[in-house]
């Protein structure tokens, strides 16, 4: 082997990205589904021999690419060294290093002669891949046979022969075969477009070169990220949030925990204190849950260079089996996007208390998805809907959050479906598509703005599912910007608008011929308080109709006209008088402040005078902010125990904001209880 050279290590790491490029390239020329071919929902990337994820492009979604190193070695657990020339693997695990079941994946192994070199992979998702409902993903399912076929590692060609048994199999027992057929043999011609491109560089190069290569390649990567991680000062940082989960006729919201330790140039990511797992549709594997801190970490860390092994090197995990964050059989497993999103913030949160000025407020904190299947009258033939609308970004120091915007776990995922396609495709009518009115964070720099989609039925015949969440509990703000609006999703049928049982959670719910499906997604975060925006920016969001006069005067304390113009003077002697709609209350240390009933939650234990005068009930649900960026949630709990103007906190809750007892917090009203809600789980949870 002649000795390396810098050039040779990025033209030959550049022509590996340029192989993925050029697989995801042709998917989109070759599939059947819209799902992919218009929203793009998948990804190719490239392993070694070894396992070790060595190209992705920039265009492929760290949803899919980053877990895929959990997917890969439990493939290479299966077969070992049994892997040969003409070898196919397929597999959907949800528990292996799968995402959810619709997300499929195909491992094509790439030799040089008789010695493997490469993996190819492509990890798609397939609209339907069986279940209770048409699309897969029910937001009520209880265990994961309702959520489709679970495929462990198969062998589905052998040799370069195919498992046509097998094959037959898997596509007999999904929706719209035809489709699923398509989209497998578009993947199945990407990794041949890999495996040709590949021996074009082991030919051009050789194979000891491109395995030096790859491996300087990933050792670069782990010193970026070690060199970035000695730039944090040691310690833990500590940070909760929750999905909301119901059954048995109550609202029962589980808790994620994340304790972030840095030592010199590791991190530590421990899960500990999570709710254990449910039967519902708020559990993931590891793989997810490590991959949102993953990918929270490179976006504060190196979101420019492209992601391989490397950046693996220095993270550990731990996640205690059984838990919503490392779920074993039987529980569904289809939010992985709801656990993906959580991690992502809860690490984000963790870190904004060594780097706080980095910090943004939260996102909309779910994928939304949203899933409508029937018979088309039209062809007499089935047909699924799928669809994840968008809703706004976190504002940040320097800029207002984005508007109807796909996060940063998505890439190139295309979450806004053209109306077109919609309607060219399927029996539905896109109603209303435009800005949801009020809907950001409000802050000195706002969050972004959720949607308004309004999709009717054009079938005799649908169902609807939703699997979604921040319905409940909304994206926070942050250094004091509000909450974002939660998402809301709704059925308008005979005029009559009939909200949804479960809020973000829907299975097979019944759609006649013009029922229309409203969903008005979630605002991002604001940053900063609402009071310090220039009024000028308020005013023009007046005026392109993103903002009500209401909210303009009663929120940011500015007085402007329904087309946006600006009193000044009004604005001014208005911002002079308003007052803050958050009280001061003396923290008292507690030793366990989460209750609940399968789930867990944070209790504020506040005395019933203090209550009162805040206009504070039980069961209100409110927010704490302490001496950290981000604050913490909870739900009211009065209690004739408590001192006047005090709150209890647990050693967690005081950890998380970076207080003692005796210190001064600030409390604000998020969401108040209403009679229509279901009961909240408030005993001693079963759990602990």
């Amino acid at each position: 082997m002649n000795e390396l050279d810098p050039i040779t290590v990025e033209v030959v790491t550049e022509r590996l990205i340029a192989i993925v490029r050029e697989m995801r390239a042709t998917m989109i020329r070759t599939a059947y589904s819209v799902t992919i071919t218009e929203m793009k929902d998948f990804s190719c990337a490239l392993f070694d021999g070894k396992g070790r994820l060595v190209a992705q492009s920039r265009e492929d979604l760290p949803v899919h690419v980053v877990p895929m190193p959990w997917t890969v070695e439990a493939i290479l657990e299966t077969f070992g060294d049994d892997v040969n020339p003409g070898d196919i693997f397929l597999m959907n695990d949800a528990y292996r290093g799968g995402t959810h079941l619709n997300d499929v994946t195909m491992l094509y192994p790439i030799f040089d002669d008789c010695e493997l070199v490469f993996f190819a992979a492509n990890r798609s998702h397939w609209d339907d891949v069986g279940g209770m409902v048409p699309g897969s993903m029910s937001g009520l399912a209880t265990e994961i046979l309702q959520e489709g076929m679970r495929i462990p590692p198969i062998r589905i060609y052998e040799r370069g022969e195919p498992n046509q048994a097998t094959l037959d199999l898997v596509f007999n027992n999904m929706r719209v075969p035809e489709n699923r057929k398509g989209d497998f043999r578009a993947m199945l011609s990407t990794c041949r477009v890999a495996e040709s491109r590949a021996q074009e560089i082991l030919d051009r190069h050789g194979l000891e070169n491109v395995i030096a290569c790859v491996d300087r390649n990933v050792e670069r990567t782990e010193s970026r990220t070690r060199e970035h991680i000695r730039a944090l000062p040691n310690g833990t940082y500590y940070a909760e949030d929750y999905l909301e989960f119901y059954h048995d006729g109550v609202f029962d919201p589980v808790l994620l925990r994340l304790a972030l330790t840095v030592e010199n140039d590791t991190i530590h990511i421990d899960f500990s204190g999570s709710s254990e797992q449910v039967a519902g549709v708020v559990n993931a594997s590891l793989a997810v849950s490590a991959a949102g801190a993953v990918i929270a970490l490179k976006a504060f860390f190196d979101p420019e260079d492209p992601i391989n092994q490397g950046i693996f090197a220095p993270l550990t995990f731990t996640a205690a089996p059984g838990t919503v964050v490392n779920a074993i059989p039987p529980v569904p497993c289809g939010a992985h996007a709801e656990i993906r999103r959580r991690t992502i913030t809860l690490t984000a949160a963790a870190l904004a208390m060594a780097m706080p000025e980095r910090m943004a407020g939260d996102m909309q904190g779910t994928s939304n998805h949203t899933l409508i299947g029937g018979v088309d009258d039209s062809t007499g033939r089935n047909y699924v809907f799928y669809e994840v609308p968008v809703g706004g970004s976190g504002g940040f120091v320097e800029h207002d959050g984005s508007s109807v915007f796909g996060t940063v776990d998505w890439a190139d995922n295309q979450p806004i479906l053209p109306a077109e396609a919609i309607e060219v495709h399927f029996p539905l009518e896109v109603v209303r598509e435009e800005i949801r009115t009020d809907s950001c964070g409000h802050g000195r720099r706002r969050g972004g703005f959720g949607l308004q989609l309004e999709i009717k039925a054009l079938s005799r015949e649908a169902t609807f599912s939703l699997v979604s969440d921040r319905a409940i509990v909304p994206p926070f703000g942050v250094l004091g910007g509000t909450s974002g609006e939660p998402n809301a999703y709704s059925i308008r049928s005979n005029g009559q608008v009939i909200p949804l049982a479960t809020p973000g959670k829907a299975s097979g719910v019944p759609l006649s011929r013009d029922d229309v499906v409203v969903a008005r997604t979630a605002g991002g975060g604001g940053y900063g308080a609402p009071c310090e925006r220039e009024p000028e920016l308020v005013a023009a969001d007046v005026a392109d109709g993103f903002l009500s006069t209401a909210v303009a005067r009663d929120v940011y304390g500015v007085v402007v006209s329904n087309a946006g113009d600006l009193d000044a003077k009004a604005t001014e002697s208005l911002r002079m008088t308003a007052q803050p709609g958050r009280h001061d209350l003396t923290v008292v240390g507690e030793h366990e402040s989460c209750v609940g009933g399968l789930g867990r939650h944070r209790v504020f234990r506040i005395h019933p005078e203090s209550a009162a005068y805040m206009d504070l009930r039980d069961d209100d649900l409110v927010e704490i902010l302490g001496d950290v960026p981000v604050p913490l949630r909870g739900w009211v709990r009065t209690s004739d125990e408590m001192p006047a103007d005090t709150v209890s906190l647990d050693s967690w809750g005081r950890r998380q904001l970076q207080v003692a007892e005796g210190s001064l917090v600030h409390l604000r009203l998020l969401r108040r209880r209403t009679a229509s809600d279901l009961p909240l789980a408030n005993g001693p949870s079963e759990r602990t």
